[in-house]
């Protein structure tokens, strides 16, 4: 297939939206599919932000070519980009390419513009639902915004031939909406790069120098996450709290949890051993559309514990591979976190089950299941356009007293 990504963000900034893509895009490279990669720039100039590395040369990204666009950092997280420009932009790049679909991973800003784009060509789309970026107005002392980005929200997700989510609350969500065309579609996970043979016995003494069990966080340290939620678990006796991650609520949060260990950014086989080293995962985050991270505790064998909103409730399986508690709940945390780093035996039961769960989620799965996705869009973007051009034809008749009914 001839497949354009629009990426809402991409390299160098990395983050949930960014890992999919990147795995997506090794797929299709081992298929031999042809990609072309749209993403925002990291300046108002389209330019390439590995040029100091390869000047003159065009941006590659497991050997597709990256065409980036002009964008804008957010005011109080600089590392996120907002792409600037037009519809019109995207159009040209879209008619120059003519591709078979458009994938659109997590449309906001970029995204809608290419929805718009596309729509105009008669192109299809398959939009990936994978931000619930309006909740995070709330937490971004903008609650006044909150529907006004369900309505963008909407409008996106409406004129997509087809929306891919990552779990049942968000289908459910977005029904209730009012968006159609929704299909499932949630992420794979790294066995290889996850899994308990990976856990470090001197990263652990390095860390709990004691012998303390390690109850660990690992993602963006930013509001939407809550990790300040963790304060009700950092004087839990004969633990530590490990923080994996960077991000700009890192000051506070050092204040806010005075004995935990901050990991930093970790990435790969670092991340994995991390990962794994821990006794107990934790997720206070309510807007998680899926939370890959869970999954990657699991693969690690690590049991977990979440809120019970969002992602995590397809992922965790109560009482068996971890524990889910309400909502603003804190008691309930901490118990179920005091349950597991005291009860050995429960702790090693929910470890097997949790590990066993994910095996077989691998990205080679998961990106099949896309292949297929971008099939049904391609045929559900050929009925709709003869829907419309139906009811066109039907419009046109009415107004000129039947003129085209032989057409």
């Amino acid at each position: 297939m001839k497949v354009v990504v629009v990426a809402e963000s991409f390299l160098p900034h990395m983050n949930g939206v960014t890992n999919s893509v990147l795995h997506v895009l090794a797929h299709l490279r081992r298929r031999g599919d042809q990609v072309t990669v749209i993403a925002p720039s990291d300046s108002l100039f389209d330019s390439n932000p590995l040029a100091e590395e390869i000047p003159d040369q065009p941006e590659l990204c497991h050997g597709f070519t990256v065409i980036r666009v002009p964008s804008l950092p957010l005011p109080d997280y600089p590392k996120v980009r907002v792409a600037a420009g037009f519809v019109m932009r995207i159009r040209h790049i879209l008619e120059d390419i003519r591709p078979d679909v458009v994938h659109v991973a997590s449309p906001f800003v970029l995204g809608w513009r290419a929805i718009q784009a596309a729509d105009a060509l008669g192109l299809p789309t398959v939009s990936i639902y994978q931000t619930e970026v309006p909740t995070y107005a709330a937490r971004y002392r903008l609650p006044w915004a909150e529907e006004l980005l369900w309505q963008h929200v909407q409008r996106m997700h409406q004129a997509s031939t087809l929306t891919l989510v990552p779990s049942s609350f968000c289908k459910s969500q977005l029904r209730e909406r009012g968006i159609k065309r929704l299909k499932t579609w949630r992420r794979g996970v790294d066995l290889q790069r996850f899994n308990p043979g990976r856990r470090d016995e001197a990263l652990r003494a390095l860390i709990a120098p004691h012998g303390e069990k390690l109850i660990g966080f690992v993602g963006r340290l930013a509001a939407e996450k809550q990790i300040e939620d963790l304060a009700v678990l950092d004087s839990l006796p004969g633990t530590r709290l490990v923080i994996i991650g960077n991000g700009p609520m890192e000051p506070s949060l050092r204040r806010r949890l005075p004995k935990a260990y901050f990991a930093g950014f970790q990435s790969g086989d670092d991340l994995g051993a991390h990962v794994a080293s821990l006794d107990v995962f934790v997720h206070p985050g309510e807007a998680e559309t899926f939370c890959q991270t869970i999954q990657e505790a699991m693969a690690a064998a690590v049991p977990v514990v979440a809120v019970g909103r969002g992602g995590p409730l397809d992922l965790v399986d109560r009482g068996r591979t971890g524990w889910l508690y309400e909502p603003g709940d804190l008691p309930g945390l901490r118990s179920a976190v005091e349950h597991l780093v005291s009860d050995d035996d429960a702790r090693a039961s929910f470890s097997a089950a949790a590990h066993a769960e994910v095996q077989g989620r691998t990205w080679e799965a998961i990106c099949n299941q896309l292949i297929g996705h971008y099939s049904r869009a391609v045929e559900v973007n050929s009925r709709l356009h003869a829907a419309r051009a139906k009811r066109y034809i039907q419009e046109q008749n009415r107004l000129t007293g039947g003129f085209l009914s032989g057409f």
